[in-house]
């Protein structure tokens, strides 16, 4: 039986390609610019943690145990305090957008405090425009505030107030720095726009050029056809994915904690099925501007909204949740996570692994249907 791939004919094309790549300065930017770029912009410009949020403070009690409480203020590394004399200007420095929330110690503060439960009302106003900031802005008001009754029972030899007793820690993440949770999800919407713009273009610029045709009339197989575009942008792919890590592991100092073979082998994969989208939609619409158009929206949007890099998955709605399955950008996140922050973690990994054979096999194979080898 005659074999469907000739080894030197894929050879000649491949090499075909690969010169092709080197003279297009477009894949060049899109596999190595691109990349460095878009990290930096994920990696400095978004940021889920909130340091140095504005705040007022409105002290109506001027008494030393006040003062004391808002020098425990003032020296938070998470505030950065404004004073003001009365409520009202507060107030209009939230209007105007100038603090996100402000803390007025009552004049009969030190009074309450004198009293036997020791305790005394703080009222502390948020901007509910920004939720998780002002959840940030009322959790670490309430945690200076305890930890200030604590400070002060301690010096007067006094039992401390009631609680519990919390000992925090962050496993995975010890520094509970979000760069290290968005970092390796940003690589996944790179790769993701990466792979389907690099094998969008390929086909349909053969088409808009005319050399498909000069294609069609040589003895190449649909298998060699198909393997020519996918193997040299594969490994364009893969050495932007190794630039990716390596500019978050050197450069942004995220630890990477699993096994580079591992990356290689789920980076493959994940490669695979966005490569595979981007040749399929350039078969199917042989226009270069229009495949490229079609691969950002099929390819990044679901990837940034449904992956799981931002947004929770478990907090949308049903139906949403179970959407997102359909989703390989959701896997190869949940995969580059567990790299970078748990290490190897096998079921985790495989679970993923075998999901993106799956989506490969199917985009590779729906692109393997709708290439013929005849004029349409």
């Amino acid at each position: 039986m005659k074999s469907p791939v000739s080894f030197r004919r894929l050879r000649a094309l491949c090499r075909k390609e690969t010169w092709q790549i080197l003279r297009d300065p477009s894949s060049n930017l899109i596999a190595f610019v691109l990349p460095v770029v878009m990290m930096f912009i994920f990696g400095y410009g978004i940021n889920l943690d909130s340091t140095s949020v504005h705040i007022g403070l409105v002290l109506e009690d001027t008494s030393p145990e006040a003062r004391r409480f808002a020098d425990n203020l003032y020296g938070s590394a998470y505030f950065v305090v404004h004073a003001a004399e009365t409520q009202a200007e507060v107030e209009q420095a939230l209007i105007e957008g100038r603090i996100r929330g402000f803390v007025v110690v009552p004049a009969d503060f030190a009074e309450k405090l004198k009293q036997p439960a020791g305790t005394a009302p703080l009222l502390a106003i948020t901007d509910g425009t920004e939720p998780n900031t002002a959840n940030f802005v009322q959790n670490y008001v309430t945690g200076a505030w305890s930890g200030w009754l604590r400070q002060r029972a301690g010096e007067r030899g006094e039992t401390p107030p009631a609680a519990i007793s919390i000992e925090p820690r962050f496993w995975f993440n010890p520094s509970a720095d979000s760069r290290n949770y968005l970092i390796p999800g940003s690589i996944t919407i790179i790769m993701t726009v990466i792979g389907s713009l690099l094998t969008a273009l390929v086909v349909a610029r053969e088409w808009e050029r005319g050399t498909m045709e000069a294609l069609l009339s040589t003895p190449v197989t649909r298998t060699e056809l198909l393997l020519s575009k996918l193997l040299p942008y594969y490994l364009l792919g893969i050495v932007s994915l190794f630039l990716c890590v390596g500019v978050a592991a050197l450069m942004m100092h995220v630890p990477f904690r699993g096994s580079l073979l591992i990356l290689w082998a789920i980076g493959s994969l994940f490669l695979a099925s966005s490569l595979g989208l981007g040749l399929l939609l350039s078969t199917v619409l042989r226009n270069q501007f229009a495949a490229a158009q079609a691969a950002l929206n099929a390819a990044f949007l679901p990837a940034m909204m449904l992956s799981g890099f931002l947004f929770e998955i478990r907090s949308m709605p049903a139906v949403i949740q179970a959407a997102t399955y359909l989703i390989p950008a959701r896997y190869f996140v949940n995969a580059m996570q567990t790299l970078f922050q748990a290490g190897n973690v096998a079921p985790v990994l495989l679970d993923s692994g075998l999901f993106l054979v799956f989506a490969g096999s199917f985009f590779i194979g729906l692109t393997a249907l709708k290439t013929h080898r005849r004029l349409e």
